[in-house]
């Protein structure tokens, strides 16, 4: 029995640590990572990443001017996250 506790509390201390240290990476902001398909992922906006393609990065980045307007324009219909 002492050896089951013993492995337990090595593995609550294993992830205590793991936990700690990806609250760490979530303070760094957001990060950019290149996914298996060949897509843009951006980490760090949301509990997953957002991935689109270079042609969609684009044109979306193209808009920025109108996507900024529209979120000024409708601040008071938005929530926010605290």
């Amino acid at each position: 029995m002492t050896d089951e506790a013993d492995d337990i509390k090595a593995e609550l201390e294993r992830l205590r640590a793991e936990n700690k240290a990806l609250k760490k990476t979530k303070q760094k902001g957001l990060s950019l990572k290149i996914s298996e398909k060949g897509g843009l992922s951006v980490y760090g906006l949301g509990r997953f990443p957002v991935t689109l393609y270079k042609e969609q990065w684009l044109k979306l980045l193209d808009m920025s001017d109108e996507i900024r307007a529209f979120i000024e324009a409708n601040s008071d219909k938005f929530k926010t996250k605290e």
